[in-house]
């Protein structure tokens, strides 16, 4: 799936581990999310690229996880969105989230719902997140590092 400005999403594979492996976060942002890593059945690991090159990274799982987010049995739920240190700022998580509705709808035509679960203290991605549709559900849960709001964007 492909933006304007040649960000696109696509499924994981061998071609893109260099480019994973390379990727850097600093201290502050490695507590809000997951580097790229080994992840299991029910998990999709989705790449951000830019042109050819890995410059992000998020998971979608469908897996009994989803529930502790969703009672909606056709939700997925988003985790470990990340853009690559010394790509931040070029608006790639923004165009990332803005084709994630077009790409679900195609890859995974059953989900009707994403959520994901962002940090009271993560204000830049819950703006993000706001910003291309999100919704504050109102649901709280206790994470490794504090509260977490619960967000949902329904699928058109």
């Amino acid at each position: 799936m492909k933006s304007k400005n040649n960000v696109k999403l696509t499924h994981f594979s061998d071609v893109y581990i260099e480019g994973l492996t390379s990727f850097v976060l600093d201290e502050e942002q490695v507590k809000f999310t997951a580097l790229p890593n080994a992840y299991f059945e029910g998990q999709y690991r989705i790449v951000i690229l830019n042109e050819s090159e890995p410059v992000g990274f998020f998971v979608l799982h469908a897996t009994d996880r989803v529930k502790d987010y969703s009672d909606n049995p056709n939700a997925m739920l988003l985790t470990s969105l990340s853009i690559h240190q010394t790509q931040q700022g070029k608006g790639y998580a923004k165009q990332a989230m803005f084709l994630l509705n077009q790409f679900v709808t195609s890859e995974f035509p059953n989900c009707n719902e994403i959520v994901l679960a962002v940090n009271h203290q993560n204000i830049p991605a819950q703006t993000l997140y706001s910003q291309v549709g999100y919704k504050d559900t109102g649901k709280r849960k206790i994470g490794p590092i504090g509260e977490q709001l619960i967000m949902s964007l329904w699928l058109s």
